[in-house]
C-alpha cells in the first residue's frame, strides 16, 4: 500500500463506505472461509506486512478523515475491530527494535474499544507487560489503564496500583493519573488508595510531591477531612526542601564556584517544587471548603511545641489570604498559637529565608496581620507581628520594601503607645541590618519629624538613631537628611518649653554618637548654652554625655568635654569646722570615709546649694566664664559624667577622683524623730529634699561605697513631690500616698570596697509597723525620684563575705575588716535587678490607652538600662548566676532548717519579720531565673551559645566538671533537676508558684515527656499542701488567687489523663470542702477552701470544656475508647454543673455565668464531635449510649434551670448567655431526634414540656403550665426514672410554649 502524507490509502472510496461495508465482510468471512482459516490468514497476512518498519508505523497512525461534522480518524488496526472475533491478538506482538514510540502507538490501539473477546486476558497481559517493560513503557501503560477498562475491573486494578504505588518511586505520577481517573467506591478510596498515596508522601521525590498532594486533597471528604489533613501535615514536611539552600550557603562561604552553580540550579528547582505544591494548596483552600475547616482544626489539635511545622504557619497564611470565609478563624488560631508559645519567631524566620518565593505570595496578608499583631495586647503577639515586618523587608523586593517602610511610619504617627515603641524598634534593626536598603526610603522616614510631638525623650533618641545612621552612612546622599536634623534640633533648643530642649539635647547628642565626630561644633556650643540656665535640662546634658562616653569607649575627643571640670568649683569645698551662711537647718559633716585624712579633707557641698536652690537665690559659686546656675539637681549626673570622662582618660582607674569618694556631705542632725511635729512645712520639704540628694549622690557612688547601717525617719508631708532623678521625661505628679516620704534608710561607717556594693534598702515604716516587728514596706512609687543603679553594681553579688584589709605607714596590714552582704542587702539587690529584667527581657503587658486619659512613660528609672540591648543585658546577668545559685542554695539550706525545727519543742520560735525577709530574697531570686530564662531571646540560634552558658551554670552544680561537653539537651535535663531540688523548701505557695514556673520554661526548650509528668507531679504536690503563713493564717489575698489559678491550670494541662484529674478534685475534693468547718478546707487539697472555690470550679470547666474539644470527631471505624472517654467526660460535667445545687455555690449565686458560659460551650462541642461517634455506635453499643444521653439529659435539665434562675434575678451577666444557651439545647434535642433516625429508630423520641423552675427545683409559678402530665415528667430526677431516650426535648419546647 503507498503511504501518502503519513497517513495510510485504503482502496476503498472512502472510510465511511469501509463502515458501510463491515457487515458485508463479516458476514463473507464467516459463511465462506470459516473463523479459523480467516485468522490465521488475517494474521499471516498482517505479520508479513508490519515486519517493514514503516509499513508497521502507518498501520498505527490515523487514516486521513473526511472533513465533515462528526468523523474521527482511524487506522488499519480500529477498521479490523469492525471483523468479529479478530479482535486483540495484537498484544502478544513483540516491538523488537522498533523504539518507544511504538509501543506508545500499540497501547493506544486499545483505548475505547467497543467490546472484548476476554477483558480479564487483556487486563492480566497489560499488567504483566508493566511488571517487565521499562520504565516509559510502563508509564504509557498505566496512562492508558482508565480508557482501556471496563467499570468492574476498575477496583481490582486500583488495588494493584495501590501496591504498585509503594514499592517504587519511578512510577508515582502515571499512578496517580490513573487512579484519578478511576471511578472507585469510597471504602476502598479511603482505606487503601489514599492511605497509599499518604504512606508515600515522606519519602516521595520533591518534584512528584505536588501531585500526590494533589491526589489526596482532591479526594478528601467532609467526613473525614481532619484526619487526612492530619495525616497529610504529619507526614509534609518541607525541611528537605531547605537542604539545597544550606548546601548553597555552605558553598559560598568556601567560596566553591563550580558547586555553588550546581548548588543553586538545585535550590530553584527546589523552590519551584514548594511553589507548585502551594499552589496545588490554594486550589484545594478556594473550592474546597472542607479543605480550610480541616486544616484550621488539625493545627488547633496540635498541642506540642515540637509539633508545629512552617507548614502550618505557611497554610495559615494562605488560608487567610486565600479564604476569606475562613481567614479571620486562621488569623485567630495563628494569634493563639503564639500566645502558648506554639509559634517562635525562629519558625516564621525559616519560613521567610527558605521559602521566600511562596510566601511572597501572601505578601497582603502578611501585612494585614502584622498591623493586627501590633494591636494585641500579648507582648509575644506583638513581637511576633514586629518580626514579620523584619523578615519581609529583607526577603522581598523593593515593592514590598517600601509598603513596610510605609506601614511602619504609620503606625509610629499613629500615637498609639505600643504600636510606637515598636515601630521604632523594628526600624532600629532595619537601618542597622539593612542601611543600604533602608537608604532608598529614607524619605519616608524622614517625615516622622512632623510627629515629634507624640514621641517621649526615648522615642526621640531612637528616631534620631535612625536617622543619623541614614544621614551618615553615605555623606552625598544623607546631606539633606542632616539639612532637616540640624533644622529641627535647633528650633527645639532655641524653645522655651523644657521638653522641647530635652528632646533637643538627645537629638544632638545622638547626632554627635551616630558620626563618632565633633565636627558638629556649632551645634555642641548652642546645646551649652542652652543649658545654662535651666538646672534639669543640664542635668540631662550631663546624663546623655555620660552614656556617650560610655558607650563610645576610646572614640570621642574627651578634650571638647570641658564641663567636667566644672564638678569642684560648683559642688566641692573645704572641709572645715563651720560653713558661712544662714540655713534653715544647722550644718553639719556626716558619712566621712577618710576620717585619718585631716589635712586637706574636701566635703560635699549640699545643705547649702539645696538651701539657695530652695529659696531661689543664685548661688555664688558661678564659673567666671558663663552665667551657668548651680544646682543640687546636677549633683549625681555631674559626678556621673566625671566619673566616666576620669575613667577614659586614666584607662579605667578613678584614682583622680579617689577623694570624692570617701568625702563627707554637709547635712544637718538627722536624729530629729521626736522634734518633726515642731517643724514647719517648707522646713520638712527642705529636709526630704535634701535627704534624697544625700541618696541619690550615694547611689550615684554606689560602685566604690560601702552600706552601713543606719536610722529611719517618717517625715509627714502631704503633696510633697520629690527633687527628680531621671532628668529625660516630663514633670513627675505627686505621690499618691498621702503621707509622703516616710522613713528613708540613712547610710553612716567606714569602707571602701575593690568591688560595687549598694548602699541599704531605703524604704519607708511607720512607728506601728516597727514595733510590730513587720518587714520594711517598699513603696515603689518613689522609685522615679532615685538614681539608676548601673548593671555593674550587681557584681557586689559575687561575694558572700567581703574582707578588706587595712594597710598601716609601712604597707603592712594592720587589721581586716568582714563585711557581709546580709538579707537586707541582698533583697533591695535583687528587687531593683528584677525590676531591670522584668523592663528589659520580660515584654511588658500592651494595652491600648482610654481616651483622655494620660499616656505613662514606662521608661522612667530605667534612662541608662534601656540604652543597653536585652542580650547585653542578658550577658550580664548570665555571668550573675553561679553568685545567684549560691545566694538560692542558701535560702535553700535556710528553710530546710526552718522546717526541720517546726516540731522541736526545745527549738525557739519562728522570728518573722526575719522569716518574711527570707522568703522576700527566695522569691526574688527565683523570679530572676525565671525572667532570665523566659527572654525570647534564647529561641534564635544566635544566642544558643548563651543559652548553653546559662544551663551549664546550674547543670555544674550538680556534675561539677562534666558539663563541658554535655550536649543542649543533657544540660535543660540537669538544669531541670537542678531547680526541681528547691521544691522542699519553698516558704510561700507564690514562690511555689515561680518554682513551677521556672521549670516549665526551662523545660519548653523542648518539653519531654517525662519533664511534663513530672511538672504535673509538683503542681499537685503544691494544690495539696498546706500553706500558712508564720503568723499562723492561711494564705490569701488577690495573689495567692492568681497563683493558684494558674498553678491549677498547669496541673490540668500537664496531667497524663485531665478527666481523671478533675473528676478526682470534683468528687474527693469538694466533698471534703463541703462536709468541713465554716474556715476549714478539703483534706486532700487544702487549697481547695471557701474563698478558692471558685477558682477551683472555673477552672475546671474551662480545662473540661477545652480537653473534650482534644477528641476527635467520630467516624464509622471508631472503638469503643472514644465513647468511654465521653463518658468519663459527661459524668465529669455531670457532677460540676450538679454543684450549683450546693449551698456553698448558691452563697454566689452571681457567677452562675461561669457554668453557663462553658456549659454552652460543653453542649456545643458534644453536639460537633460526640455525636457523630454516637451515630456510628448506636448499634453496637446501645446501652452505653443510651446512659450517656440520660446523663447529659439531667446536666441540660440543671442548664434550663439556670436560664429561669436568671430571670429572676434579672442579672444581666447571667442573662446575656440565655439565649445561646438555649439555642444549644436546642440543637441537641434534635440532634439526638436525627441520631435515632439514623439508626432506624425514630419510635424512641419523643417530646414533653418541661417547665420552669430555679436553682432548688422550686416551680416558677409565673410561668406553671396546668398540664398534669407535664408535672409528673418533670419530677423525675433520676436516670431510672426517666423514660428510654425520653423527656429529650422538653429543653426546646419550653423555650416556644412556657417562655423563660
Amino acid at each position: 500500500m503507498p503511504c501518502q502524507s503519513n497517513s495510510l490509502a485504503i482502496s476503498f472510496n472512502s472510510q465511511r463506505l469501509l463502515r458501510k461495508k463491515n457487515h458485508l465482510l463479516n458476514f463473507l468471512v464467516e459463511a465462506v472461509f470459516g473463523f479459523v482459516l480467516v485468522v490465521k490468514q488475517f494474521i499471516s497476512g498482517l505479520e508479513s506486512h508490519i515486519k517493514d518498519r514503516n509499513q508497521f508505523k502507518n498501520c498505527l497512525l490515523p487514516c486521513s478523515p473526511i472533513q465533515t461534522e462528526g468523523s474521527r480518524s482511524e487506522n488499519i488496526f480500529w477498521v479490523s475491530v469492525g471483523l468479529t472475533n479478530l479482535c486483540f491478538t495484537f498484544c502478544c506482538f513483540s516491538v523488537g527494535t522498533f523504539g518507544t514510540d511504538f509501543p506508545r502507538l500499540i497501547i493506544n490501539q486499545f483505548k475505547w474499544l467497543d467490546k472484548f473477546l476476554d477483558s480479564q486476558d487483556l487486563v492480566k497481559k497489560l499488567m504483566q507487560l508493566v511488571s517487565v517493560s521499562p520504565v516509559p513503557i510502563q508509564h504509557d501503560i498505566i496512562t492508558s489503564l482508565p480508557e482501556i477498562l471496563e467499570d468492574s475491573q476498575q477496583s481490582e486494578v486500583a488495588r494493584e496500583l495501590s501496591c504498585l504505588l509503594k514499592q517504587g518511586r519511578r512510577l508515582t505520577v502515571p499512578i496517580l493519573d490513573a487512579l484519578s481517573r478511576l471511578d472507585l467506591d469510597a471504602v476502598l478510596l479511603s482505606l487503601q488508595v489514599r492511605q497509599s498515596a499518604m504512606t508515600i508522601v515522606p519519602s516521595v521525590k520533591l518534584e512528584d510531591l505536588p501531585v500526590v498532594v494533589k491526589f489526596i486533597l482532591h479526594n478528601v471528604k467532609a467526613a473525614d477531612a481532619v484526619e487526612v489533613i492530619s495525616d497529610l501535615r504529619k507526614n509534609l514536611d518541607l525541611s528537605s526542601c531547605d537542604l539545597p539552600l544550606k548546601i548553597l550557603s555552605s558553598q559560598k562561604k568556601v567560596k566553591s564556584q563550580v558547586q555553588a552553580s550546581s548548588s543553586m540550579s538545585q535550590v530553584t528547582t527546589s523552590q519551584n517544587c514548594v511553589k507548585l505544591l502551594f499552589d496545588v494548596i490554594k486550589l484545594a483552600v478556594r473550592f474546597q471548603k472542607e479543605v480550610s475547616e480541616a486544616w484550621i482544626k488539625a493545627i488547633e489539635n496540635s498541642t506540642s511545641v515540637s509539633d508545629h511545622k512552617v507548614l502550618d504557619l505557611m497554610v495559615l497564611l494562605l488560608i487567610h489570604s486565600t479564604n476569606t470565609k475562613y481567614g479571620k478563624q486562621a488569623e485567630k488560631l495563628l494569634k493563639s498559637k503564639i500566645r502558648l508559645g506554639c509559634m517562635p519567631e525562629q519558625l516564621m524566620q525559616n519560613a521567610f529565608q527558605n521559602h521566600s518565593l511562596v510566601i511572597k505570595d501572601f505578601f497582603p496578608s502578611i501585612l494585614a496581620v502584622a498591623q493586627t499583631f501590633l494591636h494585641s495586647g500579648h507582648p509575644a503577639v506583638v513581637s511576633f507581628g514586629s518580626c514579620m515586618y523584619k523578615q519581609a523587608f529583607a526577603a522581598f523586593d523593593s515593592y514590598c520594601q517600601q509598603e513596610v517602610v510605609t506601614a511602619l511610619v504609620t503606625h509610629v504617627c499613629s500615637g498609639n503607645e505600643t504600636e510606637l515603641d515598636i515601630s521604632l524598634d523594628v526600624l532600629t534593626d532595619l537601618v542597622v541590618l539593612h542601611t543600604a536598603l533602608l537608604m532608598r526610603y529614607a524619605t519616608f522616614v524622614k517625615t516622622i519629624l512632623d510627629s515629634t510631638q507624640k514621641l517621649h525623650p526615648c522615642q526621640i533618641r531612637k528616631l534620631f538613631y535612625i536617622l543619623s545612621t541614614l544621614a551618615f552612612s553615605q555623606r552625598q546622599e544623607g546631606s539633606y537628611i542632616q539639612d532637616d536634623m540640624h533644622m529641627v534640633i535647633r528650633k527645639w533648643l532655641s524653645s522655651t518649653v523644657p521638653n522641647h530642649k530635652q528632646m533637643g539635647i538627645i537629638g544632638a547628642v545622638t547626632m554627635i554618637d551616630c558620626s563618632l565626630s565633633f565636627q558638629l561644633s556649632n551645634l555642641l556650643d548652642l546645646v551649652g548654652i542652652c543649658c545654662e540656665q535651666t538646672p534639669e535640662v543640664l542635668a540631662l546634658y550631663y546624663d546623655e554625655f555620660a552614656n556617650l562616653i560610655e558607650k563610645q569607649k576610646g572614640n570621642l575627643d574627651l578634650q571638647l568635654l570641658v564641663c567636667c571640670t566644672d564638678f569642684p568649683s560648683d559642688f566641692v569645698v573645704d572641709l572645715g569646722p563651720t560653713v558661712d551662711g544662714s540655713f534653715l537647718f544647722p550644718v553639719k559633716s556626716l558619712y566621712n570615709l577618710d576620717e585619718d585624712e585631716t589635712q586637706g579633707a574636701i566635703a560635699i557641698n549640699l545643705l547649702p546649694l539645696v538651701s539657695q536652690s530652695d529659696l531661689g537665690r543664685v548661688t555664688g559659686g558661678m564659673s567666671s566664664q558663663s552665667k551657668r546656675v548651680v544646682s543640687p539637681l546636677c549633683l549625681s549626673p555631674c559626678f556621673r559624667l566625671l566619673r566616666f570622662y576620669t575613667a577614659e582618660q586614666n584607662s579605667g582607674s578613678l584614682e583622680e577622683i579617689d577623694a570624692l569618694l570617701g568625702c563627707p556631705l554637709y547635712l544637718t542632725n538627722l536624729e530629729v524623730e521626736g522634734k518633726l511635729d515642731s517643724l514647719s512645712k517648707q522646713e520638712r520639704e527642705f529636709l526630704c529634699s535634701l535627704l534624697f540628694y544625700a541618696l541619690n549622690w550615694f547611689r550615684e557612688v554606689s560602685r566604690a561605697l560601702s552600706a552601713p547601717a543606719g536610722v529611719a525617719l517618717r517625715i509627714t508631708t502631704p503633696g510633697y513631690v520629690p527633687p527628680p532623678a531621671t532628668f529625660d521625661s516630663e514633670a513627675l505628679e505627686a505621690v499618691s500616698s498621702t503621707n509622703a516620704v516616710g522613713p528613708v534608710r540613712k547610710k553612716n561607717g567606714k569602707g571602701i570596697l575593690q568591688v560595687a556594693i549598694l548602699v541599704l534598702p531605703f524604704t519607708f515604716q511607720t512607728t506601728a509597723e516597727r514595733e510590730a516587728e513587720n518587714p520594711l514596706t517598699k513603696l515603689q512609687n518613689y522609685r522615679p525620684y532615685f538614681r539608676e543603679l548601673d548593671l555593674e553594681v550587681f557584681t557586689v553579688l559575687h561575694c558572700g563575705l567581703l574582707t578588706k584589709s587595712v594597710l598601716d605607714t609601712e604597707m603592712h596590714t594592720e587589721f581586716c575588716e568582714v563585711v557581709q552582704l546580709g538579707p537586707t542587702e541582698l533583697s533591695f539587690l535583687l528587687d531593683d535587678l528584677c525590676w531591670k529584667l522584668e523592663h528589659v527581657l520580660t515584654p511588658s503587658s500592651t494595652r491600648r490607652v482610654p481616651f483622655l486619659k494620660e499616656r505613662s512613660y514606662r521608661d522612667i528609672g530605667f534612662s541608662h538600662l534601656c540604652q543597653r540591648s536585652p542580650k547585653e543585658v542578658a550577658t550580664c546577668v548570665v555571668k550573675l548566676l553561679k553568685p545567684l545559685c549560691n545566694h538560692t542554695e542558701k535560702m535553700h539550706s535556710y528553710f530546710q532548717a526552718v522546717i526541720q525545727n517546726q516540731g522541736a519543742e526545745d527549738e525557739p520560735g519562728v522570728n518573722i519579720q526575719e522569716h518574711m525577709l527570707m522568703s522576700s530574697c527566695y522569691q526574688q531570686l527565683l523570679l530572676t531565673f525565671r525572667s532570665l530564662f523566659a527572654w525570647n531571646g534564647f529561641s534564635q540560634p544566635e544566642n544558643t551559645d548563651l543559652l548553653r552558658s546559662a544551663l551549664q551554670v546550674l547543670a555544674e552544680r550538680l556534675k561539677p566538671g562534666e558539663t563541658e561537653f554535655l550536649l543542649l539537651e543533657d544540660l535543660i535535663s540537669e538544669s531541670f533537676h537542678y531547680v526541681l531540688n528547691f521544691q522542699q523548701s519553698v516558704p510561700s505557695f507564690y514562690c511555689a508558684f515561680i518554682l513551677t514556673q521556672l521549670l516549665i520554661t526551662i523545660a519548653e526548650k523542648p518539653m519531654a515527656g517525662w519533664k511534663k509528668e513530672k511538672i504535673a507531679s509538683l503542681a499537685k504536690q503544691f494544690l495539696c499542701q498546706s500553706w500558712v503563713r508564720p503568723s499562723g493564717d492561711r494564705e490569701k489575698g488577690n495573689q495567692f488567687n492568681s497563683a493558684l489559678h494558674t498553678l491549677l491550670c498547669v496541673y490540668l494541662e500537664h496531667t497524663d489523663n485531665i478527666l481523671k484529674a478533675i473528676e478526682e478534685i470534683s468528687s474527693v475534693g469538694v466533698p471534703e470542702l463541703i462536709n468541713s468547718a465554716k474556715d476549714g478546707c478539703s483534706s486532700t487539697y487544702p487549697t481547695l477552701t471557701r474563698q478558692t472555690f471558685l477558682i477551683f470550679f472555673r477552672v475546671m470547666m474551662a480545662q473540661l470544656e477545652s480537653s473534650v474539644k482534644s477528641i476527635p470527631a467520630g467516624k464509622p471505624s471508631d472503638s469503643s475508647e472514644k465513647l468511654l472517654r465521653w463518658n468519663i467526660a459527661v459524668r465529669n460535667f455531670h457532677i460540676l454543673i450538679n454543684l450549683v445545687k450546693v449551698r456553698l455555690l448558691l452563697l454566689f449565686w452571681f457567677y452562675l455565668q461561669v457554668p453557663s458560659k462553658y456549659g454552652r460551650l460543653f453542649v456545643e462541642a458534644f453536639l460537633k464531635l460526640a455525636m457523630p461517634l454516637l451515630d456510628y455506635s448506636f448499634k453496637k453499643h446501645r446501652d452505653d449510649v443510651q446512659s450517656l444521653l440520660k446523663t447529659l439529659q439531667l446536666s441540660t435539665r440543671q442548664l434550663h434551670h439556670m436560664c429561669g434562675h436568671s430571670k429572676i434575678h434579672q442579672d444581666i451577666g447571667l442573662t446575656n448567655h440565655v439565649p445561646l444557651l438555649k439555642k444549644s439545647l436546642e440543637q441537641f434535642v434534635y440532634r439526638v431526634k436525627a441520631m435515632l433516625a439514623f439508626n432506624h429508630c425514630q419510635e424512641a423520641f419523643w417530646l414533653g414540656v418541661l417547665k420552669n423552675r430555679d436553682l432548688q427545683g422550686e416551680e416558677i409559678l409565673s410561668q406553671a403550665s396546668g398540664d398534669k402530665g407535664s408535672d409528673e415528667e418533670d419530677s423525675a430526677e433520676s436516670p431510672a426514672e426517666v423514660p428510654p431516650l425520653g423527656r429529650l426535648g422538653s429543653n426546646s419546647l419550653h423555650r416556644r410554649g412556657g417562655g423563660g
